[in-house]
Formats: C-alpha cells, sequence, structure tokens
C-alpha cells in the first residue's frame, strides 16, 4: 500500500516531559508510522532536545489526519510555511477555517520569524496586527481583523516539565482523589503559596458559597488580610453569603458556629441583600461601618480588586455583581491578567470558566468536595489543575494555620 510522508520536528525537553513518546502514541494510534530521522538529546538537565521525524500515513487525507493530532504536542512540518490569514468579513464572525487555540504557549511564522501570541486561552482564535500577535474571543473580533487560518505556520510548545525539584505541581501528576493526606496537601499547599508571593507572583482566588457554609470564610479573610491574595473571582451568592456571616452570623440562615437555624432566617440573605442597597454598594458598606469583617470587607480594606459576575439564578443581585455575561468575562481576564497561581475553591460554574481563560503554565489548585466539580474542570483543558477533593471548611483553615507557621 502507497504511503504519503511527510518531515515533523520538535525541540524542547522531550525524553523527561514525555512528549515525544506521546507523538509517538498518537501516531500508532491513528495507524501511521513514523521514522527517527535525527535525534539530538540535551545532556544537561537545562538543555533541549531536537528530533526529526519522517511520518506515513496510508493516503493524503490519513496523514493530514496525523498531522494534525500531533501538531498540538508541538510537531510542525520541517521547512514551515508563512502562517496563512484571512479577513473578518464582519464584526465577530471568524473565517470557516480559523484556528482554534489550546491553552499551551504558541508561536506563528509571519514574515520569516516566529511571533509568540499574546495573551494566550484555550478555544480563541488568534489575529495579527503588524508584527504582534493576539489570542482573542470571537466577541472582540472586528471586521478586517487578520485571523489565522489552518495550522499551517503554527507553533505549539507542550507543557514540559519543571526545571526544579517536584513539588505539589509535579509534573502531569495532576489527579483528583480523596485518599490523600490532607494535613501533608494543606502545607505543600501553603508553602507553594509562599513561595509564589515571594517571588513576586500574582494569586488569584475563585470562589463559590462554600466557604461560607462550611465555616472556611474566615480562613480566606486571613489569606487576604496576610496578603496572599491579589484577586477575588466570584459570583453573587459568594459575597451574599459572605456578607449575611460577617453581619448576622448565618448562612441561608443557618448559624456557622454550630449549624442550628435562626428564627426566621429564611429571609435571612434577602435581608443581607437590601442592607447592601441601602448602603449602595459592597464598599460602601464599609465605609459605613455597616460591614466590619469577612472576604469582601478584607478585599475592600486591603484594595483587593474582586468580580461578580452575575447568573439567572441570583437573588437581588447585589449592585455589585455585573450581569453582562460578556463584561464579566472581560472583567475576569483583566483581574486574571499575569496570574501566576489560582486556588479554586467549591464552584464548579466560575471554576471551569476560569480554567479556559488561563494560559498552561499558570499553577491551578481547585478543592471540592464533589469529584466531578474537581474531574470536569480537568477533562475540559485545564490540565494542569491539582485536583484536590475533601471539605473546604477543614482544608482551608488547615492551609491559613500552615501559612502562619511557615511565615
Amino acid at each position: 500500500m502507497k504511503r504519503h510522508s511527510q518531515e515533523v520536528e520538535v525541540s524542547g525537553h522531550l525524553i523527561d516531559s514525555m512528549i515525544l513518546t506521546k507523538i509517538f502514541d498518537k501516531i500508532m494510534n491513528q495507524g501511521g508510522e513514523f521514522e527517527i530521522l535525527k535525534l539530538e538529546v540535551g545532556k544537561k538537565k537545562k538543555d533541549s532536545s531536537y528530533a526529526r521525524l519522517l511520518v506515513s500515513g496510508k493516503n493524503q487525507k490519513h496523514l493530514e489526519e496525523i498531522l494534525d493530532d500531533i501538531h498540538r504536542d508541538g510537531a510542525t512540518p520541517k521547512n514551515e510555511k508563512q502562517v496563512k490569514l484571512q479577513k473578518a468579513l464582519r464584526d465577530m464572525v471568524m473565517p470557516d477555517n480559523f484556528y482554534s487555540t489550546t491553552n499551551n504557549d504558541t508561536w506563528v511564522f509571519h514574515k520569516n520569524k516566529w511571533i509568540h501570541v499574546e495573551n494566550q486561552m484555550m478555544d480563541k482564535c488568534i489575529i495579527l496586527k503588524e508584527d504582534r500577535a493576539f489570542c482573542v474571543p470571537i466577541r472582540d473580533v472586528k471586521k478586517n481583523d487578520m485571523v489565522v487560518v489552518d495550522e499551517i505556520g503554527v507553533k505549539v510548545e507542550p507543557p514540559q516539565r519543571p526545571r526544579d525539584k517536584a513539588n505539589i505541581f509535579a509534573f502531569m501528576g495532576s489527579s483528583s482523589s480523596s485518599e490523600r493526606p490532607t494535613q501533608h496537601i494543606a502545607k505543600k499547599v501553603a508553602h507553594d503559596i509562599i513561595e509564589t508571593k515571594k517571588n513576586g507572583g500574582k494569586i488569584i482566588l475563585v470562589g463559590g458559597p462554600a466557604i461560607v457554609h462550611t465555616g472556611a470564610a474566615n480562613a480566606v479573610a486571613e489569606l487576604i488580610r496576610g496578603g496572599y491574595i491579589h484577586g477575588v473571582l466570584a459570583g453573587n451568592a459568594l459575597a451574599v453569603h459572605d456578607i449575611e456571616y460577617a453581619t448576622l452570623g448565618t448562612s441561608l440562615g443557618m448559624y456557622v458556629h454550630d449549624a442550628t437555624l435562626a428564627r426566621k432566617g429564611h429571609r435571612n440573605h434577602m435581608d443581607t441583600i437590601n442592607a447592601v442597597f441601602k448602603a449602595g454598594s459592597i464598599p460602601k458598606m464599609v465605609k459605613s461601618g455597616n460591614l466590619k469583617k469577612g472576604i469582601f470587607y478584607e478585599c475592600v480594606k486591603k484594595k483587593i480588586p474582586f468580580v461578580l459576575a452575575g447568573s439567572i439564578r441570583d437573588d437581588g443581585p447585589l449592585p455589585d455583581v455585573i450581569t453582562d455575561v460578556a463584561q464579566a468575562q472581560r472583567e475576569y481576564k483583566r483581574i486574571l491578567k499575569d496570574a501566576s497561581m489560582v486556588i479554586m475553591i467549591s464552584t464548579m460554574l466560575h471554576s471551569i470558566a476560569t480554567g479556559n481563560m488561563l494560559p498552561a503554565n499558570v499553577k491551578v489548585i481547585v478543592v471540592d468536595i464533589n469529584q466531578p466539580t474537581v474531574t470536569k474542570l480537568m477533562d475540559r483543558g485545564t490540565w494542569q489543575a491539582l485536583g484536590i477533593v475533601t471539605d473546604v471548611g477543614a482544608f482551608l483553615p488547615l492551609v491559613s494555620q500552615e501559612l502562619k507557621k511557615l511565615k
């Protein structure tokens, strides 16, 4: 049977990061063949390796399917051609064959040089402006923007094993389990938070109302007060329940300290919403002295930015909530810019949304007592997430305690 072939090349930490193994597996899984034409292996820990392969398929279509599959692991055709561009015909309309991005570092070959794509996110497109390339969502595409189409002239750098010693984010070791030693994991997370802050990194917290329900609100407030959190992303519920707890001692009408129900507690969250509207906003409620503690009190006092994204189920919502979904998405992205670590706690909706906005080099911790919340985030492309299946009410205070010891 006649086979069609194409030379491809790939470079980086091919051996210890298992990149070459993944490429071989994908070729064989598709029923293709490969021949190693050249292999240069780095001799030291920080040295890169290089491989040139001859990839073969049963016919041209089969070969193209294989090449498409291995492209996202960094394998690009030898003697790469210039990137292909087409104009957007209207605002918010991409060309039919637009290149759909991953969350890995990406370059495009334009005017005989490789240009790094800025603002990298998954499931977006790439536009070129002069000698710069940008990853943009469909809503930001404008008429006549030059959009990258096909995969010709596009290079992806796959994730590579960290060059430093193994830590809690051991390469590709992300998984979720409820059988891990919680105390040990809390200590490791606290250590990584300390190191990230020491290195000038930016840490963002994404949270759901279970933080308050489970009794972890004080621990999160301590993290903010201690200068470990540089931005908070959430929905209406976290803010409402945090302020309800801070002002009335309850969360959805239940006293957090002993799990007893307050008399007429069913109206407490609505009473809280009304109190914030009466003040005008969360910052104004803090300024008036009517909000004296809690997660959002600490955000206001420490000048930590927060974004509250609305949903159709919200009560109120609070005056601080952004009800325009597209605008909320833009504000999330603004807070996430240059983030080094993102801690996601008990919120499937906001965790998956945030994960879609992050490049693959951002460390992600996702904590939830619900296993599907953790695994779904990873299944949707945030491969680098470390999943911790546990009760956040027990875990977050442990992290706060370990931070105090390390400090």
